[in-house]
């Protein structure tokens, strides 16, 4: 399938789970995900690397020092992310994604769409939230 062909499909309900096409069309999205977070990331060292110790005020040496920990937050966030992304990409490769590790079960297209690194069914992730908070509310 070319490149233009994935752009332009959609995986829908009416085709069997998995196929080939669908394969590729999740692949492709999570591989370019996964270059945007490194892009983002490559930004962030060059703005990091800046030396902006020799701010005058120290109101303004603390807040810039406060952006700069969000941010490294933000990466360490992404760099999780992208672990996430290539346990999907490996999924792909062994036929396993696409199905809940829960209960084998597909998770369907319009959920893998919006959040292509999911493990769980929509069932079984909203299980897992109920029991979170049953156990954050002891």
């Amino acid at each position: 399938m070319s490149a233009s062909e994935v752009e332009e499909y959609r995986p829908s309900d009416d085709e069997q789970f998995m196929n080939d096409r669908q394969k590729e069309y999740f692949k492709k999205k999570l591989l370019s995900w996964k270059q945007d977070i490194i892009r983002e990331s490559e930004g962030t060292l060059n703005n990091l690397q800046e030396d902006n110790n020799h701010l005058p005020d120290i109101a303004d040496r603390a807040s810039s020092e406060t952006e700069k920990a969000l941010e490294l937050r933000t990466r360490d966030r992404q760099r999780k992310l992208i672990s996430k992304i290539d346990a999907a990409l490996r999924r792909i490769e062994t036929g396993e994604y696409g199905y809940c590790e829960e209960t084998g079960e597909p998770i369907g297209v319009r959920r893998l769409d919006a959040r292509p690194i999911a493990t769980l069914s929509l069932e079984a992730q909203e299980r897992h939230e109920r029991e979170e908070k049953v156990y954050r509310d002891d």
